[in-house]
């Protein structure tokens, strides 16, 4: 925005002002905001609150199907971390809440002063890895109020900036960088930002599965996990504790965390690797770099597929839905499979999609549906659910890929990617026809949807695991 284009916000003015060094890790940062959190003026503290009136309450409930165990009281006489499902529910949109600090302190108590919220509400965010802070708050929003460019004015001016001992040495750029709160007794400084995810994503299907029976295989270096559709393999920004691998670790009874390796859809089931120390985490992230990890999939989609590679390019923008077009494109991804075999199996019955929360994408035709072995030859989000889906082929239950391949169906050439596609007279006319087709798409799957990593092996078969039968059969 021009109003924060002034002189004293530029970058080459700061930089200079600090100098060049990188950014201390986060608890060698907390150490150095508690020595010098006096030396900020206390005026306003509240950056921008999002979509949330100043009113509102947010309080810490008990969810019917919640078990909440009894919270013992520390040493310190504060309550200890004990609870099952450390928030409620929210079924509403996200929250985030952008801060300024006021006044110096512990960041449970500010956040709690702030925004009114009860202290074990703001512990369990903590815990879930949905409190960020950074020593310089960034660039308001284009949708800022006056107010709120004033302030972050106010605590971005070097005279004010060249008097903090935690920011010397660095630039604006790497104290703008954001961490994750540990503890709600980290110190936060004077001036310092905070971001509050109030309304984390949650995965409440990681309390209704037996995890112990979803463990494939146990080595000395990883484990193998048939992971559960309707949960994240290792969190989300703001959600770090309803994840596989959190799980799976309190399942086997581990002393330290289970580490991703790779990843595969909330929405997708199948055999996922956990490494169980740093060293083979590098070891397995070098395998797929070097492509000695192959990995095969099955697809209930709801029309065939022919047998054979089938080549995309994917649009290198990294939000859903993922577009992609079968003519190459400069820097778009490129994308191939192989169906291994395409055969005809019963749609499944309203029961078992009941059972599984399998959506109804209103497929004209559901008395049969295709079961597809596929090898994946390259490893890109929502891969094999955009190409089957431009195929004319999507995945059974594929609530954001269905509905756009039925309307490319009922009218041919709305997709300006697909084999039907229409000219367009300007290259701004191919934009809009991109975001019309975009506009076609539907919303991520709640739950599952009818796609398994089946199989997972490397070392040319050397190590080789295979999940259970999927959810439709």
């Amino acid at each position: 925005m021009a109003i924060l284009s002034s002189s004293f916000l530029s970058n080459n003015i700061m930089s200079s002002l600090f100098g060049s060094s990188s950014l201390a890790g986060p608890l060698a940062l907390v150490r150095t905001l508690a020595s010098t959190h006096t030396l900020i003026r206390r005026n306003s503290h509240l950056f921008t609150r999002a979509n949330t009136p100043p009113t509102r309450r947010i309080f810490c409930s008990q969810s019917s199907a919640v078990t909440v165990h009894n919270t013992a009281i520390s040493s310190n006489g504060n309550p200890e971390y004990g609870r099952l499902l450390p928030c409620p529910s929210h079924h509403g949109p996200p929250r985030i809440e952008h801060l300024v600090v006021k006044d110096g302190g512990t960041v449970l108590e500010y956040i709690c002063k702030v925004l009114d919220l009860p202290p074990l509400f703001v512990a369990d965010l903590i815990h879930f890895g949905a409190v960020y802070y950074a020593l310089v708050c960034p660039k308001p929003p284009p949708t800022a109020t006056p107010e709120e460019i004033d302030l972050y004015k106010q605590y971005t001016d070097p005279a004010v900036l060249s008097k903090r001992v935690s920011i010397k040495g660095k630039t604006v750029r790497e104290a703008q960088k954001t961490f994750r709160i540990t503890s709600g007794d980290e110190f936060v400084e004077t001036g310092t930002y905070l971001r509050v995810h109030v309304h984390p994503k949650r995965f409440p299907r990681c309390y209704e599965i037996d995890w112990r029976s979803r463990i494939i295989s146990v080595t000395e270096s990883y484990v193998v996990l048939d992971k559960p559709a309707g949960t994240s393999v290792g969190g989300t920004t703001d959600n770090i504790e309803e994840t596989c691998a959190t799980f799976a670790t309190r399942a086997l009874g581990l002393t330290d965390p289970l580490m991703t390796t790779h990843q595969i859809d909330n929405c997708t089931e199948g055999c996922v690797v956990l490494a169980r120390t740093k060293e083979y985490c590098s070891v397995f992230h070098g395998k797929i770099r070097e492509k000695k990890v192959k990995k095969l999939y099955l697809a209930l989609t709801a029309a065939p597929v022919p047998i054979g590679v089938i080549t995309h390019y994917m649009r290198p923008i990294n939000i859903a839905p993922r577009l992609v077009s079968e003519e190459f494109t400069t820097r778009w991804f490129l994308c191939q499979l192989e169906i291994l075999e395409c055969k005809m199996v019963p749609w499944p019955n309203a029961d078992i999609e009941d059972k599984y929360s399998i959506e109804d994408c209103g497929w004209p035709s559901q008395e049969f549906a295709y079961e597809c072995k596929i090898s994946l030859l390259t490893g890109r989000t929502h891969q094999i659910r955009a190409q089957l889906a431009a195929c004319g082929a999507p995945i059974v239950g594929d609530a954001m890929y269905m509905p756009a391949a039925k309307a490319e169906i009922s009218r041919p050439g709305l997709n300006p990617l697909g084999k039907c596609k229409k000219q367009y007279a300007s290259e701004n006319d191919r934009e809009v026809g991109i975001e019309d087709w975009i506009a076609c798409h539907g919303k991520e799957p709640r739950i599952a949807i009818g796609l398994q990593a089946c199989q997972i092996s490397w070392d040319d078969g050397e190590h080789f695991y295979e999940a259970k039968s999927p959810w439709w059969r």
